[in-house]
């Protein structure tokens, strides 16, 4: 970073070689010399960098482009490591008010899944690269780059120009269509990237202008804003960086740099949360009572038992969240550690199938519900048909932070107080800490005691399960934060994530649910390219409980004390809800193979991913199902094709084989009948459109 002192000392010295070039050497001339510049004020609060609240390089929004380096510093010269600092009014306006800057200064960085947005009023997409044409943002003339700074290595990425506003400046009013470069692989932990614009089109011809402070800094000329004489120096080194690139200095339309958040921020204090709560309750796991006994509830469970389980908190409170207070936050130490406070009550559904009346040994399945959803789904479906035709007991919790309670707590976040989104998400941490305690309950205390009644009789049988065959499987937000499940779960080695994707600033806006959740959005802020902004800052938290912050440590690179894991993911293609392109996403991540069937034979390629026919003993896998509908919008709108495919891969027949057989075995083979779809030996109750209608 630049000091005050340094950046007012290379401001006199460019001004004073300015002053003195020419000639004539007379001394006489002294009346036509240019006064003594005077020192930049640089306010309190204020990035060194911009001395302004707002960056000039993008004058249609005070907070582009996002992200920035201008906005990371150290606090102090003491401080060993920088944080996001921006002055009280450089973010969006929301509710009426500035978002405080302060909720950010914890980070250390950007997100690794955030996009680069800035505003060209007029652009359009034409020639910028899509979820088809990845490949071209890799190319010496792509209009768009971004790069790793050090390295110079590219990064493939998609272009959105936000297409989820209709305010696109052609109606007499502004135009509110941000542009956004979207990592199509998620990037590395504290690295520094730079971002380049060049070449980008606007709608009536002709290239976009870059803005005045840009173009000042592009070519050397003077600009009446403090933060271009601050950043000559920064820019000469960006400017180096992107010619040694092969990207034109003259070619450029906008161009600046970003640091990403440590992978420690992400991940360290839910990783230790676990580990506390692990110890907390050894191997037997949590105790608990037995609350309600449903008998026979359908043709596939022969009982229901409602435990409720005492379990180790680690919030400031374990109760819902109370419109108005300031919310549950993880409980610290006095070194600021997270520490254990007290105990939470949490209640869990144990799906005890018919087959357990013979004398056979049964799996553990967990199961993750769907968007603010409960434990109860499938409990009458998809899940009770898996626990008795295939041999397992189900058992399914709502994931606290993120279920049907917590919606109050996200309109609330959504639509007048962001900083509750931190709340939101550490309650989150409760959440993924309680499933992991409620598998450790079962291979534990109840595979060796069993569960019985308040008489004692008989609940369930502990001899039943087999304490070494557990498996985790979500559909829709299970299938989201099931990957952050895979990724901490020291007892659960292999599972099925259904309809996942990553990260939740791509998913949200390609969603049928999206525009409920926008509408409180769009109420909040001034202007669709505000959306987008706040879209990011939440991402920066949500990177700390969703797949994002998790991805690439589920298969190669395991957080500490934690095992490798494996995966197998199901799509529809089509899906309206959760777009594919997310799960590709994830895919790379995780460094997963795109499956093909027997004879080699794939539904699409997918950018990035290896094709791979089964079986397959190592790694992960994507498996795509085609419902027969049209491709997925390119740009960052829903699918919309016929009847919604969510949800409809979880009742053919082959996905219940597919992911049983991987569960026991280890082993990913492909089950259905040639490509995956509705035809012929595929079809089972989810292929009938009744079902969707």
């Amino acid at each position: 970073m630049i000091s005050k002192r340094l950046a007012v000392s290379t401001l006199s010295i460019l001004l004073a070689v300015s002053a003195c070039s020419g000639d004539d050497p007379e001394p006489a001339k002294k009346q036509t010399e240019k006064p003594e510049p005077k020192p930049i004020e640089i306010p309190a609060g204020t990035s060194p960098l911009l001395a302004d609240p707002c960056d000039p390089l993008v004058p249609t929004s005070c907070s582009l482009p996002w992200p920035s380096n201008v906005h990371l510093r150290k606090a102090s010269d003491d401080a060993t490591q920088p944080t996001l600092t921006f002055h009280p009014e450089s973010l969006p306006v929301f509710d009426d008010r500035n978002v405080d800057a302060k909720i950010l200064a914890h980070f250390d960085g950007f997100s690794t899944g955030t996009a680069a947005i800035a505003h060209f009023p007029g652009a359009s997409n034409e020639g910028l690269a899509n979820p088809d044409t990845i490949a071209s943002s890799l190319a010496a003339d792509s209009p768009t780059v971004l790069f790793d700074a050090a390295t110079g290595e590219r990064v493939p990425h998609i272009v959105d120009l936000d297409f989820s506003t209709d305010s696109d400046g052609t109606d007499g009013f502004d135009d509110e269509r941000a542009i956004m470069i979207r990592p199509a692989t998620r990037l590395k932990n504290s690295t520094r990237y730079i971002v380049a614009f060049r070449n980008v089109k606007h709608r009536d011809g002709g290239l976009v202008e870059p803005s005045p402070a840009f173009k000042a800094l592009r070519d050397g000329t003077e600009f009446d804003h403090p933060s271009v004489e601050l950043r000559r120096d920064l820019y000469k080194d960006i400017f180096r960086r992107l010619e040694a690139a092969g990207v034109e200095r003259s070619d450029l339309q906008l161009a600046w740099d970003f640091t990403t958040v440590s992978d420690e921020s992400t991940t360290a204090d839910i990783v230790s949360i676990r580990d506390q709560a692990l110890a907390a309750v050894g191997s037997d796991g949590p105790t608990f009572v037995v609350k309600e006994v449903e008998e026979n509830p359908n043709e596939h469970i022969l009982r229901r038992i409602t435990l409720t389980l005492t379990l180790p908190l680690f919030l400031t409170s374990g109760e819902d969240h109370e419109d108005g207070g300031v919310g549950a936050r993880v409980f610290r130490d006095k070194d600021g550690n997270p520490a254990q406070n007290g105990t939470m009550e949490a209640d869990i559904f144990v799906h005890v199938p018919r087959s357990t009346l013979r004398p056979v040994k049964h799996g553990v399945l967990q199961n993750g519900h769907g968007l603010f959803g409960s434990k109860g789904e499938g409990k009458d479906g998809y899940l009770a048909r898996m626990a008795n035709d295939y041999k397992w007991i189900a058992i399914s919790m709502n994931l606290f932070g993120f279920a049907g309670e917590d919606v109050g707590l996200a309109i609330e976040a959504l639509s007048k107080r962001p900083e509750l989104v931190q709340t939101f998400v550490d309650r989150q941490y409760q959440g993924h800490i309680n499933q992991l305690l409620a598998m450790r309950m079962m291979l534990g205390r109840v595979a060796r005691e069993g569960i019985r009644a308040a008489d004692g009789t008989v609940l369930l049988d502990g001899a039943r399960i087999d304490p070494n065959l557990a498996a985790y499987r979500g559909d829709s937000q299970g299938g989201i934060m099931g990957a952050v499940y895979m990724a901490l779960s020291t007892d659960v080695k292999r599972g099925l994530l259904g309809e996942t994707g990553a990260p939740y600033s791509l998913l949200l806006p390609r969603s049928t649910d999206w525009p409920g959740y926008a509408l409180f959005l769009n109420g909040a802020t001034k202007n669709a390219i505000d959306v987008q902004v706040m879209l990011s800052i939440i991402q920066q938290f949500w990177d700390r409980s969703e797949p994002n912050g998790y991805a690439h440590r589920v298969t190669n690179r395991p957080l500490p004390n934690t095992p490798k894991h494996r995966v197998l993911m199901h799509v529809a293609l089509g899906d309206h809800q959760v777009t594919t392109y997310g799960a590709h996403y994830l895919s790379r991540a995780m460094g997963a193979v795109n499956l093909a069937s027997d004879d080699g034979k794939l539904i699409r390629d997918v950018w990035g991913l290896e094709s791979k026919s089964g079986p397959l003993s190592s790694g992960s896998a994507l498996v795509e199902y085609d419902f027969n509908l049209k491709p997925e919008p390119l740009t960052n709108e829903p699918a919309r094709d016929g009847c919604d495919p969510h949800d409809r891969v979880r009742v053919l027949g082959p996905s219940y084989g597919q992911q049983d057989h991987f569960f026991r075995t280890g082993e990913i083979k492909w089950f259905c009948d040639g490509v995956c779809n509705c035809d012929g030996p595929n079809e089972e109750a989810g292929c009938e459109l009744t079902r969707c209608e």
